[in-house]
Order: structure tokens, then sequence, then C-alpha cells
């Protein structure tokens, strides 16, 4: 099952609505038949059970007790966050190259829901009695656990999301029923989302329909007094807001790129790094570049110095 991107329910009814911490990991449904094996599936039904050999214990702690949860597999930063970089390090990697990687780059696995246990389907019960059971399965262990849900106070949670740096909430209507592969609205997806200036510095053109047009924008941050590419933006335009855009950028066209490195984008044109813009993105890559970025709108209140 998965969630519907959205805002916050309104505060009338959150107290309908359960919050967890929206993870940023690999989705996995974990088979647990009772007989000490244990079968772990990505969102595709690839079996990906011999890339994370930490959590095959999961397999013990349940004990004879036969179940399939839903959950995140994780790595975890310095401050406890989910962090995807670090977890593409593991992504992939099987047999004794998952067993070196897995000292280095541990996994967690975040459970937050059973559609099964016990040889009973639930998937018709209502979210806050599946959460019951789950808690109730008492998996908290060296590499799995069971995260906390709040119910209500939406406003709060997010709030403390935002300042912890997380990615986002999921919040989950505790009356809604487990609906494998659909994407409902009775899961919603909210963001935390971060607002940067940056400047453009370059641009790849559409296609289709968009040909002539710029299909995304690369932008940079001024730092030392050099423009550090920090990503691709190629959504949030409205048409007009991409037509404007694209008479601006062939006004400000030239030769050469003026990032203090190449970034390594197929076929981008240049432009003089003096169009401001704001941009929401949800996190940065360790090497500072703006992950999921959107565009926000053009600053023309702002210089290009006055982003250094």
């Amino acid at each position: 099952m998965l969630a519907t991107p959205g805002p916050l329910p309104p505060t009338n009814v959150e107290d309908r609505w359960a919050f967890e911490v929206k993870q940023d990991g690999q989705r996995a449904m974990v088979y647990l038949p009772g007989d000490g094996t244990i079968v772990l599936r990505a969102r595709s039904g690839t079996d990906i059970t011999a890339v994370y050999p930490e959590l095959l214990p999961l397999a013990e702690a349940l004990g004879a007790r036969s179940a399939v949860l839903d959950g995140e597999i994780v790595a975890l930063d310095d401050q406890g966050r989910s962090d995807f970089e670090r977890l593409q390090q593991r992504m992939g990697l099987v047999g004794a190259k998952a067993a070196r990687m897995a000292a280095r780059v541990p996994v967690h696995l975040m459970l937050f829901d059973v559609v099964h246990l016990d040889g009973q389907l639930l998937t018709g019960l209502p979210y806050a009695e599946r959460r019951e059971l789950l808690e109730g399965l008492g998996l908290d262990g060296p590499a799995w656990s069971t995260p906390a849900a709040i119910v209500g106070h939406g406003a709060q949670a997010w709030e403390v999301a935002r300042d912890a740096g997380l990615e986002g909430l999921i919040a989950k209507r505790l009356t809604s029923r487990y609906e494998p592969g659909a994407r409902s609205k009775t899961w919603l997806k909210v963001k935390v989302h971060r607002l940067a200036d940056v400047v453009i510095g370059g641009w790849v053109p559409g296609r289709g329909r968009l040909t002539g047009l710029p299909g995304a924008v690369l932008v940079g941050e001024r730092r030392d007094g050099l423009v550090h590419y920090a990503g691709s933006v190629g959504t949030g335009w409205s048409e007009a807001e991409r037509a404007r855009l694209a008479e601006l950028l062939q006004a400000a066209a030239i030769d050469a790129c003026p990032f203090a490195q190449i970034p390594p984008v197929a076929g981008a044109r240049w432009v003089l790094p003096r169009l401001v813009g704001e941009v929401r993105y949800s996190s940065r890559t360790r090497a500072g570049r703006l992950r999921h970025p959107s565009w926000h709108r053009l600053r023309p209140d702002l210089a290009p110095e006055d982003l250094a």
C-alpha cells in the first residue's frame, strides 16, 4: 500500500489520523512463515533477503508465529536519521560483499504494519487494529524496531520532523484498510519542504511538447566567489512561467560553463549566472546537491552577489 502526496489533515479531524515519521529507504515486505526462515521482498517483488544478512535473526525473534510485515529498510546517519545515500552502498550486494558492508554500513528495519498474522489475513482490519497487533509482537531488536505512531497532534509532529531535519510524515486514517498495490488517499505523504535561493547556470532543452523550452534548469549556489552546482530542477513551473523562463535563458546564453566544475549533464546549455530563483527541496546529499528539488519562483529582488 502506498501513500498519496498531500497536506496535513485539517486540525478539526486530526484525531482520526495517526502520524508516523516518513523514512527514506527501501520499502520491504517481510515474510515470516514461523519455521525460522525469513524472506524480504522489495516493492518490485524482487527477493532482497541476501542483501541484508543482519535482518535474518528477525525470524527467530518472532518464534513459531507466522506473519507478513510491512516496513522500510534504512541506513541511519550520525543523528539517527534515515540516509538514502548510505543505504545505496548496500543495495544490490550479496554474499561476502554484503556481509562486509553490513559491518561498515548496517541497516535497520522500521516496521509499521502487519498484513498477515498466525494464518489470518488482516488487510480488512482498520489501521488502528493492525497497529495494535503489530505493537503486541514486541519486535524491537538490534536491527529492527517498531517506531511510534502518534494519534492527532499532526501540526506539532510536522514541526518536530522539520526541526529534526526529517523528510516528513506519513498520515494514516485510523479506519483505513490495507489496500495492497494501491496508492490510497487514506495514507498521506506529507513532506517537509525546505527552500533555497539558487542561481541558474544552465538548462537542458525539453522534448516533445516542450521542444524549445527548458526541460530542466541547472542551478548552483555561490560560495567563495564561485558558483557550485547544486542540482537539476525540472518540475514546478506553469506553462507561462516556463515560456517566460525560456526567453530569459536565451537572452543570457554563453558558451562557457559558469559552474566551478562542469556538471555531468548531457546536452546542457550555459547561461550567465545572473538569474536567481527559489526552489523547494527535501534534503541534501553529502556533496551538497538538492534532493527532490522543484521550482518555486524567480527572485528578481535578489542579485547573484546577494547569495554569496
